[in-house]
């Protein structure tokens, strides 16, 4: 097939995929849930639920690191060189970045810290983390937690797409359900944050300057070209990727929904 002809089609099959998940795009984008953090106990109890994104964020993001850079011992090339270089840049920025103080943290550990200068509970997270390093598996511990069904489901996504070693679904989901989706969110959070005590919310304010700044624009044409070179020509592989990326924005309304709705009812599972 001429390679032209090729292009087009890819391109009409990416501008099929961003029409299709517009309206999920549109509905997280003016979810309500933004303009209900006003205070600190709001942002305790929205980062208390969102911290669990922050982290299950990182293993979407390592398995595409494993599939698109060789970490195999001889290295040989993985045939994916540019894809390679902006998923090695998003992990650098991910898993080493440099905190208001100049020491080197991920962003994950920078949410904590963030959340710890607030008084959010950290309990539920850092348990899933200490009960990992004992090799347990994340769905034994899904089950045996006392976490909201609506972030149980979101992680139970996250971790069967991981385990899935479909790169262009892991991609997709990365790239539509995720990564190109953290700007708008994050602005929108910052916006709305009428909270007075600036000094006392210096670390997340950072964390989430950082995230913008990290995620710079030059990301989303060189993700969506990933998603090209993986998905080809095709069908049911573009299928896959737009079925897959429908969830993962519907999982994250249904996170919103649920933090939402326990602000309502003045309730907390930490």
């Amino acid at each position: 097939m001429d390679i032209f002809v090729l292009y087009i089609m890819k391109s009409k099959m990416i501008e099929r995929l961003q029409q299709e998940l517009l309206p999920l795009r549109e509905e997280l984008k003016n979810h309500p849930i933004y303009k209900s953090i006003n205070d600190i106990d709001d942002l305790k109890k929205f980062m208390e639920s969102h911290v669990f994104a922050v982290w299950d964020f990182m293993s979407l993001l390592k398995q595409l690191q494993n599939h698109l850079s060789c970490n195999e011992i001889p290295w040989s090339p993985s045939g994916y060189p540019k894809a390679s270089r902006l998923i090695n840049e998003i992990v650098w920025g991910e898993e080493s970045d440099i905190n208001r103080n100049g020491v080197a943290m991920s962003h994950f550990e920078m949410y904590i810290e963030a959340m710890k200068s607030i008084n959010a509970e950290t309990n539920e997270i850092d348990y899933i983390i200490s009960t990992l390093k004992k090799k347990e598996s994340i769905f034994k511990i899904l089950s045996n937690s006392s976490l909201p069904k609506y972030i149980i489901d979101f992680l139970k996504f996250t971790f069967e797409v991981v385990n899935s070693n479909n790169i262009h679904v892991i991609a997709a989901v990365f790239t539509f359900g995720r990564e190109d989706l953290i700007p708008d969110m994050f602005i929108q959070i910052i916006k709305n944050l009428k909270i007075d005590t600036e000094k006392e919310l210096s670390d997340i304010i950072y964390y989430f300057e950082r995230h913008i700044e990290v995620d710079s624009d030059e990301h989303g044409p060189l993700a969506l070209e990933m998603i090209q070179q993986l998905c080809g020509n095709d069908s049911e592989k573009w299928e896959e990727a737009l079925k897959y990326s429908k969830k993962a924005l519907q999982l994250r309304i249904k996170l919103w929904n649920g933090i939402l709705a326990n602000k309502k009812n003045k309730l907390s599972f930490a």
